[in-house]
């Protein structure tokens, strides 16, 4: 068994950051990698009959939403985007992979309100995937309109719903939710489990939870760690 850290909020954070100081690894890439291990696990849950929704907010986290979606229009699969901006500019590695996603042909849908969310997730079926890319571990308190909304649309729908890093709305850190929170049949996090992960209170939140690596070498996050402890 692969011998995962466990990772606080900051730390993760910290992980990356340290990774492209000190590796020189480039934030698109470590992106990209997120994403890629994201679609893989997506298809190794079978064959997809149905339709995958990807809703992205305008971090990290939704970059990773627009990345894998045209990770798997590589292997011909498509999905629906929807991109919640809020009003704010998306982070860099996230207007990037926007503008790789718009350039090769994909779809990317804004603005929709309260009922068209609503709408949109009642016609869902048990055959259908959402995968939530909305908020993140940058966002601190419970969501705000219109995640919030979108949240309570997408837990009364009938359709799976995989989280990407964390499910929207859940503290990393004590695994309880601040508010409204995404409730996941399954979890996609990186280079190591979060920390609130392991309390029972976020399982029915997170699902099913997989570790999936963004090309940090193992060996040198624990080293990180064991040296940022002394």
């Amino acid at each position: 068994m692969t011998d995962y850290p466990v990772l606080s909020r900051d730390q993760a954070r910290q992980v990356d950051a340290a990774a492209m100081e000190h590796l020189g690894l480039p934030s698109l890439l470590l992106m990209e990698n997120a994403a890629r291990g994201v679609t893989e696990v997506l298809l190794r849950n079978g064959e997809i009959n149905g339709q995958i929704l990807i809703l992205c907010g305008p971090g990290n986290n939704g970059g990773d939403g627009l990345a894998i979606a045209r990770l798997l229009a590589s292997v011909g699969v498509a999905a629906a985007v929807y991109l919640v901006r809020t009003g704010k500019a998306l982070t860099d590695d996230a207007n990037h992979n926007l503008s790789f996603l718009l350039a090769s042909g994909g779809i990317v849908k804004e603005g929709n309100t309260v009922n068209d969310w609503e709408q949109l997730f009642s016609e869902l079926t048990d055959n259908d995937w959402i995968l939530d890319c909305l908020l993140g571990t940058g966002v601190s308190g419970g969501p705000r309109p219109p995640f919030s909304a979108i949240i309570k649309a997408v837990n009364g729908s009938s359709a799976r719903v995989l989280a990407v890093d964390v499910p929207s709305g859940l503290n990393c850190d004590t695994g309880a939710a601040d508010g409204i929170c995404t409730n996941a049949d399954a979890t996609v996090t990186f280079v190591g489990m979060k920390q609130g992960f392991q309390r029972p209170s976020a399982s029915q939140f997170t699902g099913e939870v997989t570790v999936a690596h963004i090309g940090i070498p193992l060996a040198w996050v624990h080293f990180w760690l064991s040296d940022c402890d002394h």
